[in-house]
């Protein structure tokens, strides 16, 4: 298998929100917030659901990954639930290796309400469910060791049984590589994250606000110093700027792509992270894997969620 993913198992909710919502509602735009049930529920009431997908960052990606034609898989927590079903079998149209058993669980699957402003913005309102009580019973280390890299992302990592998880998985895998997930998620782990980083991580990816919280740069420069310094592969997206990848003594940059019609932001670094590594993974250079990267994220963003077609 080339990719084994292992991430947040939550099913997208995505709908169509204005400003004035997102203002009512104490919502930060464009960043994630953790709710209780029953905040999600008083949430969903008042609002029109446009569509409801298979989700989670790195599930994402994987699929992405998958839609390039490569093996792969994912471990992620679910409930025997309708929603969970639901997921499973979401991965599974993917040709995705579902590598989880399901059962019934106290606390029902993980949901993501996705709010599009009409800037295309996305801001995101997460109940983790039981996706969040991922242990290290969860982690099939079978599938860890069979897989070329292991993927997970930050939203996953927590104290206590996400993190044994973590260091479990890490244990066993033959090369790691981790999104960040999001500038909260940073702020909230900022010495876990930089100890992830520098000594466990073989490839990391990040936007420029999240890199640059995590070593309090004021600049790109000072991430590209820390990476050079570090000596592993860190993959920077800088929005309109495009991104960076630094290897050791190599730096290759790629730029945006112009004229666009975005409809919405979603998935976007989560495609952007299965096209890279499908370059990596597959032997093309560091120009390669960006470029396939910024296609993929380009193609989402012209679509409403997180999976191209």
């Amino acid at each position: 298998m080339k990719i084994l993913g292992i991430g947040n198992a939550i099913v997208d909710v995505i709908c169509k929100v204005d400003e004035k919502f997102i203002a009512q509602n104490n919502l930060t735009k464009s960043t994630m917030k953790l709710v209780d049930e029953m905040e999600l529920k008083k949430l969903l009431s008042k609002l029109k659901i446009e569509e409801t997908v298979s989700g989670g960052s790195v599930a994402n990606s994987i699929v992405g990954l998958s839609q390039l034609g490569n093996k792969v898989g994912f471990i992620g927590k679910v409930s025997d639930d309708k929603l969970g079903n639901k997921y499973e079998e979401g991965l599974k149209r993917e040709n995705v290796k579902f590598f989880y058993s399901k059962k019934k669980e106290v606390i029902p699957t993980g949901t993501c309400l996705i709010l599009i402003t009409p800037d295309s913005e996305r801001t995101m309102v997460t109940f983790l469910g039981t996706a969040g009580k991922i242990n290290e019973n969860d982690i099939d280390t079978n599938a860890v060791k069979k897989s070329e890299i292991l993927f997970l992302e930050g939203y996953l990592w927590d104290e206590g049984e996400p993190k044994k998880a973590f260091e479990k998985a890490i244990k066993k895998a033959n090369k790691v590589a981790m999104s960040l997930s999001d500038l909260f998620c940073v702020e909230r782990h900022k010495t876990h994250f930089l100890d992830l980083v520098k000594n466990k991580l073989d490839i990391t990816f990040a936007n420029e606000q999240e890199i640059m919280s995590l070593i309090n740069a004021k600049d790109i420069k000072t991430v590209i110093n820390f990476a050079k310094e570090l000596k592993k592969l860190i993959i920077v997206t800088r929005g309109e700027k495009g991104a960076v990848a630094i290897n050791k003594e190599e730096i290759v940059e790629c730029v945006a792509k112009e004229n666009l019609k975005i409809k919405d932001l979603t998935g976007a670094g989560d495609l952007f992270a299965g096209g890279f590594l499908h370059g990596h993974v597959n032997g093309k250079s560091l120009k390669e894997s960006l470029d396939i990267g910024t296609e993929m994220s380009s193609k989402v963003i012209q679509i409403i969620g997180a999976r191209i077609n």
